[in-house]
């Protein structure tokens, strides 16, 4: 019978070893799994987080395992490539960071003093995803390592971190018919596989002996998994005999549905409607890394629940598979994929294989998945024959592989509708920040429904959404202010256009938690994408939470109200803006006691006009339920809402502004409307930029959606934009530029 024994305790770690030690020496600190080395250099900014290879050694006698045939090493994680060594002998090499993958030890263990060295490596190559990807790669053994031990005969264990069996339900009416597959290491004459179903109460529901590896049994009546409303789950165990004794033993949970994805309906599950409104999710914390703990996956899983989500984008890689198990528990429906991200490399189409099978392999038994991601934001280069080839290659992998899913991908904004990338997959979705970089949140819907009209047969949503925000406050949210304010304001517009569009066949709100992505500097703290719903630390809700929560929770299963603005408490104006968001139908406001009366609203956002003197203590009542906030009259704006970006030559506060005129806070299609502006810009600014059908940043070609996507800009935020491409204007520049705006009279609207 199988043990499986956790080793994640009590590991060397060292960065100062160059080669594989024979010994553990002073050069070495001593480290529990999970364990990341950029926990801290990962997520403070700069981009300059340790890169390169560290390595992990632990001493051990086999005298104090279970007597075995066979002692297997698994590694559930290890970014992103890594060696093993066993007493000197080097036996097996992984690339590729977020997956399961094992090592047969047995040949090389002595009986006493084995020294096991891990050698993992996080460095920049050019055959391994991913290499460029707004997120940190954090280096480490991040997730359980364990030891397998197992006899002669035994279940699979090598094929790319395979559990030892697969599972594909058929429904055919009130029948499930269940075809289970193994695959069986050494198996000997006399030996047979039994094969197990059991219900939720773990009641036996249909066995059968065989010595076929392949078996079909039947589950009458039926329970249906049916998403978070009847997350209903199975379990198969298969177990290799021998007269009486159980040699080895797999099992794994499962779930009997039916799904298909309609170009107009959207997503159906069982036969139903099942809109698919969620969120995106990394796997990182603040201070902790990707070395996450059982209770953080928890954690993550309840605000999801909470917020009323019903599907998860997974990116951009394999998840832990307790999250997926969670997902399973509580009916997520799931979007699985691999890091082919960012940057199409030719040498690392093996790599996508590679990840693409054990992505496939390691996760086929889960019901909550129902579509394989294939890549990305991979064509903001362009489409390449090479790139179309590799992904035409892992589309028809993928197929043969799992008969019963679906492929799609995440497209780059740019990518044009008619781009042969966009034909590949069975649905495509598309990540789209318009009203946050550039353009206009009104572009969003319109945009979708133009691609519907040009592509009725291809299902079409949303995999990427979102703008950040901190703990910065304003009445007069702008988009690129980084405000609270003005991420509400954001989603309150997307929810309304995306919500109400049914063919969409799902949305996924980039992302639930802020995320490590060292590279960043802005929005005045380096080093995260402050695009969440809710913090790093998971400590803080933001607003924009509420909204989904009041659309997507039904006021029979959790009625709440929400009074917005918690952290905005000092406020200049003498009317201000006051946002409440409830599930519930009606919400009342009162101001130290006086009702400012009652209001309905049907998309769940309600808002009320507040006398701002003194100190006024709002209280929102919808039903049994309210809550509460403090506002206070100022006379002078509180400085520290206001963003300071670190390093930035000039923040738009410290401009000069004419009232009736342009400056560069100004748009950059209000500036271009006007004549003056736009003699101005061409002469002073647009010789610096692409021009059309010219590449620009990242590769992809300034065409007519890029250039009304850029007219979203304020001049200042796109003079920033362009100095990350190298052209670099000055503060001098920058005020000359205003100065001259200043003269020009705003454009009539």
């Amino acid at each position: 019978m199988r043990t499986i024994l956790n080793f994640n305790a009590k590991w060397a770690f060292s960065k100062m070893v160059s080669d594989i030690p024979a010994a553990i020496d002073n050069r070495w600190d001593f480290v529990n799994l999970p364990h990341s080395w950029n926990a801290l250099d990962g997520q403070d900014g700069g981009n300059d987080y340790f890169r390169g290879t560290a390595y992990y050694a632990k001493a051990f006698d086999k005298i104090d395992l279970p007597a075995a045939a066979l002692y297997y090493l698994e590694i559930r994680g290890a970014n992103s490539s890594a060696d093993v060594y066993l007493n000197g002998q080097h036996l097996a090499h992984h690339d590729g960071g977020y997956s399961t993958w094992r090592v047969n030890l047995t040949s090389a263990m002595a009986d006493r003093d084995n020294l096991l060295v891990i050698a993992v490596n996080n460095a920049a190559n050019e055959t391994v995803y991913p290499q460029v990807a707004d997120f940190t790669f954090y280096g480490g053994l991040y997730r359980d390592v364990n030891i397998i031990c197992v006899g002669e005969s035994h279940f699979e264990l090598d094929h790319f971190g395979t559990p030892g069996l697969k599972i594909t339900p058929t429904i055919d009416g009130t029948t499930a018919h269940v075809e289970v597959e193994t695959w069986v290491c050494g198996m000997k004459e006399g030996q047979l596989l039994r094969y197990t179903l059991y219900d939720a109460q773990e009641n036996v529901v249909a066995t059968v002996d065989s010595t076929d590896t392949k078996v079909t049994l039947d589950i009458e009546n039926v329970h249906l998994w049916h998403g978070r409303k009847d997350p209903y789950l199975y379990c198969c165990e298969i177990e290799l005999c021998e007269g009486d004794d159980v040699i080895d033993n797999v099992c794994n949970r499962f779930g009997c549905r039916t799904f298909r994805i309609d170009p107009d309906n959207g997503f159906i599950l069982n036969g139903e409607e099942y809109p698919l409104r969620g969120v995106s999710r990394h796997q990182d914390r603040w201070g902790i890394g990707n070395a996450l703990l059982p209770e953080h996956h928890a954690e993550d899983i309840d605000l999801i629940m909470e917020v009323g989500a019903t599907t998860i984008r997974l990116a951009h890689y394999q998840h832990d598979q307790y999250f997926y198990d969670l997902c399973d528990e509580k009916g997520l429906v799931i979007w699985a994929e691999i890091p082919y991200i960012s940057r199409h490399m030719p040498g690392g189409r093996e790599n996508t294989i590679s990840q693409m099978k054990e992505l496939i392999v390691q996760n086929y038994n889960h019901a909550s998945i129902v579509v394989w991601g294939l890549s990305n934001e991979i064509t903001i280069s362009g489409s390449t024959p090479d790139l179309l080839e590799n992904h035409t290659i892992l589309n028809d992998m993928v197929h043969e592989m799992d008969k019963t899913r679906l492929t799609t991908i995440a497209a780059v904004s740019m990518c044009k509708m008619d781009d042969p990338y966009i034909q590949i997959p069975d649905v495509v979705s598309y990540n789209h920040y318009f009203g946050w970089y550039g353009g206009e949140t009104d572009m969003n819907g319109p945009w979708f429904d133009k691609f519907h009209a040009t592509h009725p047969n291809i299902p079409i949503g949303c995999s990427e959404y979102g703008c950040e925000a901190l703990n910065w406050h304003t009445s007069n949210p702008v988009q690129g202010d980084y405000t609270e304010e003005y991420q509400a304001y954001y989603h309150e517009e997307l929810i309304r256009q995306f919500f109400t569009r049914k063919y969409m066949w799902a949305t996924h709100v980039w992302n639930m938690f802020d995320f490590g992505a060292d590279a960043r500097a802005e929005g005045g703290e380096n080093g995260q994408n402050h695009k969440g719903l809710i913090t790093m630390d998971r400590r803080y809700k933001k607003d924009a939470f509420y909204a989904y929560k009041a659309w997507l929770r039904s006021p029979e299963e959790a009625p709440f109200v929400h009074l917005c603005g918690k952290r905005y408490i000092d406020r200049v104006e003498d009317v201000t803006k006051v946002t409440v968001y409830s599930n519930l139908p009606e919400v009342e406001l009162f101001a130290n006691g006086v009702s400012l009366g009652k209001k309905a609203a049907e998309d769940h956002f309600f808002y009320f006009d507040v006398p701002n003197v003194g100190e006024t203590q709002l209280v929102a009542v919808a039903g049994d339920y309210r809550d509460e906030s403090l506002i206070r009259k100022v006379e002078v704006f509180n400085e520290s809402y206001r963003l300071r970006e670190k390093g930035a030559i000039l923040n738009w506060f410290d401009i000069t502004e004419v009232e009736g005129h342009l400056s560069i806070n100004d748009k950059m299609s209000d500036i271009m409307a006007t004549l003056q502006g736009k003699m101005l810009i061409g002469g002073l600014l647009l010789k610096f930029m692409p021009k059309k059908g010219e590449k620009m940043m990242g590769g992809f070609e300034m065409n007519g959606d890029m250039m009304q996507m850029m007219g979203g800009f304020t001049l200042l935020r796109l003079a920033g934009m362009i100095g990350m491409m190298g052209i670099n204007l000055t503060k001098e520049q920058l005020l000359d530029i205003n100065a001259k705006l200043n003269k020009i009279k705003k454009p009539k609207k």
